[in-house]
């Protein structure tokens, strides 16, 4: 039945039955809100805000309703500052994530998503999933418009691999939103694992630290961060804390030498 399941969701026009019978609009709305390329997310009601937002437009949720948050924002930016052409690739997205499910639906057919979990490629209409390690990809230089990894780099990952490799792949002009667990102090995490590294929260001087490793790179911030917290929005593992995304540009080409 698994088997008859994949093969019927490669099609495209069965995929799209799927999201439909789950719940999506046949042609959702657009956000119209203003969205920032930078944020943090400040209260629990903000969550729940961008969750009903995401209703309204006819998309179906992410299961973990704090990250309809981020989800939502990077939506609203690759709709707003790319086009249905572009090539989009989700570093260490879920088959359970939304972002690229979502920019289905609006009519993008270019859709990726890399994770060390996946043990074997899986189609989904035009999306691929397959194996990938976000800090040493297979895809040839300048190959994306807009790449997503939404909270990922708090799971272990060497930053100034990352950036540089994100650099490498996304094509001048090209985003990169990545999103993260965040507190502007050092929150103690009781030296619990999650995905087989210690959990660890980002304060402000560690982000401040990562956009630096991004800016050698070529990767720039599309507008100023304000990195003040308000509230420990989220809570998981008996842990709080708050999410945070920024939007990087590729600005120029790196040299190969």
């Amino acid at each position: 039945m698994v088997r008859i399941k994949e093969i019927i969701l490669k099609t495209r026009i069965f995929y799209y039955l799927y999201l439909i019978l789950k719940g999506a609009n046949k042609s959702p709305r657009y956000p119209t809100k203003p969205i920032l390329t930078n944020a943090v997310l400040k209260t629990k009601q903000e969550y729940k805000n961008a969750l009903n937002q995401v209703k309204s437009l006819g998309l179906i949720p992410h299961i973990e309703l704090a990250k309809n948050w981020d989800s939502l924002s990077a939506l609203s930016i690759i709709l707003k500052l790319t086009n249905k052409n572009a090539s989009i690739l989700d570093g260490g997205g879920e088959l359970y994530s939304v972002i690229l499910p979502w920019l289905f639906l609006y009519g993008f057919r270019d859709l990726t998503c890399i994770n060390l979990a996946f043990k074997k490629k899986i189609n989904r209409g035009p999306i691929v999933y397959e194996y990938g390690d976000i800090t040493n990809t297979k895809f040839r230089n300048n190959s994306f418009d807009a790449i997503t990894c939404l909270s990922v780099i708090e799971h272990g990952v060497d930053l100034e691999e990352y950036f540089k490799e994100m650099s490498r792949i996304l094509k001048p002009g090209g985003m990169l939103i990545t999103s993260t667990d965040y507190w502007s102090t050092p929150i103690d995490t009781k030296n619990q694992v999650a995905y087989a590294v210690l959990i660890h929260i980002f304060t402000t001087d560690q982000v401040l630290e990562a956009i630096n490793i991004a800016i050698k790179y070529g990767l720039t911030l599309i507008n100023d961060i304000a990195l003040e917290c308000k509230d420990k929005a989220v809570e998981w593992k008996c842990l709080k804390f708050t999410f945070i995304y920024f939007t990087l540009r590729k600005e120029r080409i790196l040299s190969t030498c």
